[in-house]
């Protein structure tokens, strides 16, 4: 004969199981019997009424006598109910994406920018979103319009601007941790455009601006250094070898021989010119 053991944990433990086996009490018990004897009566036309199909993208939550009948979610495909004291509500399981409305959002730097995103989520518990929520899809939003806000109010103007990802990841995370009761698995969130006020835009260009220019100062002064450098060293070679000049007077005269001059000017050799410059 078996024996029954007290549970360690008490009346808390009486309860849960209860809850889990949807106890109807007396009352509920005659009406569930009676709906099922109703329903065998007229079975020809109850049928029609009794027998649901689900998709397989889809999961059904049932409610008998406005308590949930098991822990788990029926189907796809078809399962059966009391039409009088049964009813149930579809969830669909597939990924849903919904765009964040752009936010107006003052900056840890004091900046006000407008930001908009896209999320991903799905249903990951159906008895959850049915049960812990009155809406999960209206709920995830408004919570991912505040956590867009709190996220990127700890963050300045560059880092807004610069770490878009490490930004995502923390909105996922905030949100899918806020989620997680209401059975809603967020699987990704995306920053899609920051907007910036035309008068700090204007800022910015001209502080890029500014900054390409010195950077195209400093390298035409590098170049120059670079020149002269090389002139110097080619001026030492060609004092080294008076016949070097010589060589670079008739590269000049082939370089204007090759253009299309009307005048051309033959300089003087070099060793005449240099016995003037003795006397």
């Amino acid at each position: 004969m078996p024996t029954w053991t007290p549970s360690k944990d008490g009346p808390a433990s009486m309860r849960s199981a209860a809850e889990r086996t949807g106890s109807l009490g007396c009352c509920g018990w005659v009406i569930v019997i009676l709906s099922g004897l109703f329903t065998i009566c007229l079975f020809p036309f109850t049928i029609w009424f009794c027998l649901k199909i689900i998709q397989e993208y889809e999961r059904a939550v049932i409610f008998r006598l406005g308590r949930i009948t098991d822990r788990k979610a029926k189907g796809p495909g078809i399962f059966f109910i009391l039409p009088c004291t049964d009813s149930f509500v579809k969830v669909d399981l597939r990924t849903v994406s919904f765009n964040i409305p752009p936010q107006e959002i003052l900056t840890k730097d004091s900046v006000t920018v407008s930001v908009d995103g896209v999320v991903y989520f799905r249903v990951n518990d159906p008895i959850a979103s049915v049960a812990s929520v009155s809406n999960a899809d209206f709920a995830t939003r408004l919570l991912a319009q505040t956590t867009l806000r709190n996220v990127l109010g700890t963050k300045n103007l560059a880092e807004v601007l610069s770490d878009r990802e490490g930004i995502a990841h923390s909105m996922q995370a905030n949100l899918d941790e806020a989620t997680d009761n209401w059975g809603i698995k967020v699987e990704r969130v995306e920053i899609k455009d920051v907007k910036l006020p035309v008068q700090l835009q204007r800022a910015m260009a001209a502080e890029a601006e500014a900054a390409r220019e010195a950077r195209a100062k400093v390298i035409a002064a590098e170049g120059e250094m670079n020149a002269s450098r090389a002139l110097k060293e080619a001026s030492l070679v060609i004092a080294e070898s008076p016949s070097a000049l010589q060589l670079r007077y008739l590269q000049t005269l082939s370089t204007i021989a090759g253009e299309k001059n009307s005048t051309i000017i033959f300089p003087l050799p070099m060793d005449v010119m240099s016995h003037f410059m003795r006397k």
